[in-house]
């Protein structure tokens, strides 16, 4: 045997990070346990449940039929296991393990694991944030809508999910979609409950329902936070044991009424470096209690200067380009020549129904003749302002209502609730991670429902590998009280694991002559995974 052949490098990269990860969480173990382990078989479903997951956070955009061949140039025995070889990751496989995972039921091993991260990890749980999105598929899958008559007020359903078109968040009404409810915590962003819906689900109708079955699932005392779709009369009688932060919508009346005849209240200037320190010097509120629904509550009016700005431009362009459109309607109406005069009032009505700002004002019908000597119709007109509209818009500029039922002893500051609702990007920022085109693929196919469920629920649980390795990064940077390098070579104390993950890039793993290695560990490298949990850490040292 030559020297040459003697030698094998795969590759290693940040994928000890990964597994590591896996590990301190014990997801193989837990899957496991659940699924159980066939002796017959070369490769045990957790483990396969591991691959998918290092597949997943590998950033490479492969489908899952070319799934053994990520593993190619790979360490896969150091990743997965002694013996383990890439054709065991065969599509098959995957297709059993990931049906055996939907029969058993995903909701219940994401709480199982949910719950050993809360333990091992400490995740605080004051505040959870709920939103959703959808995804858009291509394929077809087509179900009895008999069923879905039957299911329809199921919310942890146990029927597969419909997959048809719906209000797309992705701009893309010509496909079909499923819609992904997560909650998160504040905390890190941590993924604590994923529920897969069908594609023309509400999120009015669902939301409340989400938030009881959360609680029964997950019994700790947190404070649910919430856009605007949770709040209505139904959801509040629904959670009313619950504790909630969420945004009114302003097609209320009392909303309106409130935000138009309300003024804020003036920062004082004792207040004005608190609000500073925290980030809120742009916003001043007014706090008022209210009962709506049958719940007392407390609602925070808020006025932030920015949105403001921003608001009271879009005004501006609105009214400039009404006022274009108005002169065009104006020539266009005092030009027509109208057989009777309820002809010229209806074009009337009709032009002012695409107004909002401004109104074409009748002055005079003119009776009068045609060419032909037939009696015609003509319409003097104006263009008024509707000062009571713009009045209206220009008070409502730049605000928008809180609301909480934390009121008497359990109430909140009111820093604390509007800093809470901002904080609502929480699953903005899982959303943003799950689609991101490197992640599986933002746009999938899989043969049937179940699949789609199933992997839905394989990419929430990278979204939770992924969020959970940083925020152990970020806490720990910040407990040695040392930054390092970002991209641009900035020191930081917030560094995203992504650019951790690039930062890896480039390490092998070398058997030479029997001898196995990790070459490329720089200091730097070192220095990092002393930050990592210990699992993460025995891939490479």
């Amino acid at each position: 045997m030559s020297y040459l052949e003697e030698i094998q490098v795969k590759n290693l990269d940040h994928l000890g990070i990964v597994a590591g990860l896996i590990d301190e969480i014990g997801i193989v173990k837990i899957i496991n346990n659940k699924l159980g382990i066939d002796v017959r078989e070369k490769i045990s479903a957790g483990t396969v449940v591991k691959s998918i997951l290092i597949n997943g956070l590998g950033f490479v955009s492969r489908p899952l039929y070319l799934f053994s061949q990520f593993f190619q140039d790979k360490a896969i025995e150091k990743l997965l296991g002694e013996r383990i070889k890439p054709d065991y990751l065969n599509d098959d496989k995957i297709g059993r393990v990931m049906d055996e995972l939907y029969k058993y039921g995903l909701n219940d091993i994401f709480i199982e694991v949910v719950l050993e991260v809360i333990k091992k990890f400490k995740i605080d749980l004051k505040y959870s944030h709920l939103d959703s999105t959808s995804f858009h598929l291509d394929g077809e899958y087509k179900r009895e809508e008999d069923k879905e008559k039957q299911e329809e007020e199921k919310i942890i359903k146990e029927r597969p999910i419909f997959i048809k078109k719906g209000y797309s968040r992705d701009h893309r009404p010509d496909l079909k979609q499923c819609v992904l409810d997560l909650i998160t915590s504040q905390d890190g962003d941590i993924p604590l409950f994923v529920r897969v819906g069908d594609g023309n689900e509400s999120d009015k109708a669902v939301f409340g329902k989400v938030l009881v079955e959360f609680k029964k699932q997950i019994k700790f005392d947190s404070i649910m936070v919430c856009d605007s779709a949770l709040y209505g009369q139904e959801n509040l009688q629904l959670i009313q044991h619950l504790k909630w932060i969420t945004r009114v919508p302003m097609t209320i009346k009392k909303a309106k009424e409130l935000v138009q005849n309300i003024e804020v209240e003036e920062v004082k200037d004792e207040d004005k470096e608190k609000r500073s320190d925290l980030n809120l010097e742009s916003y001043t509120w007014k706090e008022e209690i209210v009962t709506y629904g049958g719940i007392k509550q407390t609602w925070l009016i808020v006025l932030s200067e920015k949105r403001q700005k921003s608001d009271l431009e879009k005004l501006e362009k609105q009214l400039s380009q009404e006022e274009k459109k108005s002169q065009k309607f104006l020539k266009e109406i005092q030009s027509e020549e109208f057989e009777h005069p309820q002809a010229a009032r209806y074009k009337l009505k009709a032009i002012n129904k695409k107004l909002r700002l401004l109104e074409i004002k009748e002055v005079e019908l003119i009776e009068t003749y045609s060419k032909k000597k037939e009696k015609i119709y003509k319409m003097i007109s104006l263009i008024i302002k509707k000062d009571e509209e713009i009045s209206r818009k220009t008070k409502e500029a730049g605000k928008f209502i809180l609301a909480t039922n934390l009121v008497e002893e359990n109430k909140l500051e009111a820093s604390e609730i509007l800093i809470t609702y901002k904080n609502q990007q929480s699953t903005e920022r899982g959303f943003r991670f799950l689609k991101d085109p490197l992640f599986f693929t933002d746009s999938f196919f899989v043969e049937k429902p179940e699949r789609i469920e199933t992997m839905l629920f394989l990419m929430s649980l990278c979204l939770l590998i992924y969020n959970l390795g940083q925020r152990e990064l970020r806490n720990c940077l910040k407990r040695v009280k040392k930054g390092m390098n970002n991209q641009v070579g900035k020191v930081t104390l917030r560094p995203t694991l992504r650019w951790i993950f690039q930062c890896f890039q480039g390490i092998h793993y070398v058997i030479l002559n029997g001898v196995k290695q990790i070459v490329n560990l720089t200091e730097e490298r070192r220095f990092i995974l002393s930050l990592l949990p210990a699992s993460c850490q025995r891939y490479y040292l």
